[in-house]
């Protein structure tokens, strides 16, 4: 048959779909190094590189890595990328991060970053041809594009020009990280050794995660008291704002640690205060203030008031004492500061 013919006894073999060799890279990775750019320069086709590895690459083989045509340092154009508070990269303009299926484009005269659709929308239909943050003037020729979403092949790995040729530009000599150092003693090299443990060391140490309060946590998320009968908000913060991140899920806010503590309390509480004219008995108020009455006892049980004096006293009004100066304008909370009750 025409399977056992192509499969069992050589015959012409199915081609391979070039979807099964695609290996997309990221539109902010070199096309060199395989990772992410941190000094970014494209070229006029938008393909990005690193600039520590296209300009040795280019005295040594004087073409484009990717695509094999010649190509000049000169041309290539510095890009600049905006990122967020959390360190992504997105539209300065529209504060959308960037992901896979952005249509990303850069303007070649000033190498700001931008989205295609704040472009379209600001610059290309109001025929508003000025940069959105310098408002330095380009042309409509200068827009670059950087990932186009329905045109993806300049980021398949499996085509690049110097993979397929297996083009190396580093020696081995540069890719030994001790080649500046000439001559090294035996006392050198053990100290050496010895920060590079000492590194490896703290790496390590900074890596690890303190598994019980990690189980702490996710216990306390997971009892019933303090889970709010309300939720965080960001599923509609996501839903009704493009700068924030898409959340699907409505997750339960937890409740404060005091709030869960004190709505337990439901009974009051009472101290006796030694002063030198006999014993007063106080009855505290705990379920309307519970903070203010902890507060209080905390102080009371440290030692906080002894030896202190009552300063202000006005008959059938008031009693005042407590506080370290023995003026009234002293003292502090068991916790330091104010707190709200």
């Amino acid at each position: 048959t025409t399977k056992e013919w192509s499969t069992l006894y050589g015959g012409k073999k199915a081609a391979q779909s070039e979807s099964n060799e695609y290996r997309r890279l990221p539109y902010n990775y070199c096309g060199l190094s395989l990772q992410p750019a941190e000094h970014p320069y494209c070229t006029e086709e938008g393909v990005l590189y690193d600039l520590t590895q296209i300009v040795p690459f280019l005295k040594k083989f004087k073409h484009c890595p990717i695509t094999g045509e010649p190509l000049n340092a000169k041309s290539l154009m510095k890009v600049i990328f905006h990122r967020n508070a959390d360190g992504n990269i997105h539209c300065p303009i529209m504060y959308k991060e960037f992901t896979e299926h952005s249509h990303v484009v850069v303007l070649k005269n000033t190498g700001n970053v931008y989205s295609n659709e704040a472009l379209q929308e600001l610059n290309i239909k109001p025929k508003n041809f000025r940069d959105l943050l310098s408002d330095e003037p380009f042309a409509k020729s200068d827009i670059i594009t950087l990932q186009d979403p329905k045109s993806l092949n300049k980021f398949n790995i499996s085509n690049f020009y110097y993979i397929k040729h297996d083009l190396s530009w580093k020696s081995e000599e540069d890719k030994n990280p001790m080649r500046f150092i000439r001559h090294l003693t035996f006392e050198c090299k053990s100290a050496l050794e010895e920060v590079y443990e000492e590194d490896k060391k703290a790496k390590i140490e900074s890596a690890k995660i303190d598994t019980s309060k990690v189980a702490e946590v996710e216990e306390e998320k997971l009892t019933d008291r303090n889970t709010a009968i309300y939720s965080t908000g960001q599923a509609s913060i996501s839903f009704t704002s493009t700068a924030t991140p898409r959340e699907t899920h409505i997750i339960p806010a937890v409740l404060d640690k005091d709030v869960v503590r004190y709505s337990r309390v439901k009974k009051k509480g009472y101290v006796r205060l030694v002063t030198n004219f006999g014993n007063i008995n106080l009855e505290l108020h705990c379920e309307f203030v519970p903070k203010t009455c902890e507060n209080f006892m905390k102080l009371c049980k440290k030692g906080y008031y002894d030896e202190t004096i009552f300063h202000r006293s006005i008959r059938n009004f008031v009693l005042q004492g407590g506080d370290p100066k023995g003026d009234g304008t002293g003292g502090d909370s068991f916790w330091g500061g104010e707190f709200k009750d």
